[in-house]
């Protein structure tokens, strides 16, 4: 019979903790090991999988309060963390959809706001060792919206021809972005309001797009810098 010590590590998830502030991570490797659940195998205090982080196996949840992670951290750094832990958890986070997605896009499977408790931490730790995804409801949207315009990339990516927009339609498209109607567009442009939307008609036909902000989002997928 294999010792008591070696059954409960084997069944425990195991978690490495990678907070750059000390007193938040001595904090929660205190607060963790309360759970009988939980193993804490590693810590550090910088955003860098060093080879002295290295672990006899791949931890189950590696927990960071660090945006560096989704900003100035290298891919091979990125690689290198994705090698300690199956799932990542960022903690202490703003909601803000551009971290948020460059969070998801770092291999975020959990993503926590700075209001977030104890309770939902550890929550959150049993949700993604699990195999399920934890993020704040009103962040939901984003993610869908990334979702959509990831398939819309790649489908236009795959397409092969790009819809020749005029330096005039280009110009309507770069206002519809700024949100003016079409009134304030043929103001703008010294127009009729009948002509900008006889334009737009042809944007939305050209691009098979539904809508006007659907339109401005497939031009964009398509390499035009429209400017909002």
């Amino acid at each position: 019979m294999p010792p008591l010590e070696s059954t409960v590590a084997a069944s425990s998830i195991c978690v490495f903790l990678m907070i750059e502030n000390r007193l938040l991570r001595e904090a929660l490797s205190r607060l963790l090991r309360k759970y009988s659940d939980i193993l804490v195998v590693g810590q550090s205090g910088q955003v860098d999988p060093s080879p002295t982080h290295a672990l006899d196996r791949r931890c189950d949840v590696l927990i960071t309060d660090s945006a560096e992670f989704t900003g100035r951290v290298q891919s091979s750094a990125v690689e290198s963390i994705r090698r300690i832990a199956f799932n990542i958890i960022f903690i202490g986070m703003g909601a803000d959809e551009e971290q948020f997605i460059a969070a998801i896009r770092s291999g975020a499977t959990g993503y926590l706001l700075q209001e977030a408790s104890s309770s939902d931490l550890v929550a959150a730790v049993r949700a993604v060792s699990r195999g399920e995804a934890v993020c704040p409801s009103q962040l939901c949207s984003a993610l869908f919206r990334f979702v959509v315009q990831s398939a819309r990339e790649m489908h236009l990516q795959n397409s092969t021809s790009k819809p020749e927009l005029t330096l005039r339609q280009q110009q309507l498209v770069g206002l519809v972005a700024r949100g003016l109607t079409n009134k304030e567009i043929a103001s703008h442009l010294n127009l009729s309001e009948f002509t900008v939307r006889n334009h737009i008609h042809r944007i939305l036909r050209l691009v098979d797009a539904s809508s006007r902000r659907e339109a401005v989002e497939v031009i964009r997928a398509y390499g035009y810098t429209i400017s909002p």
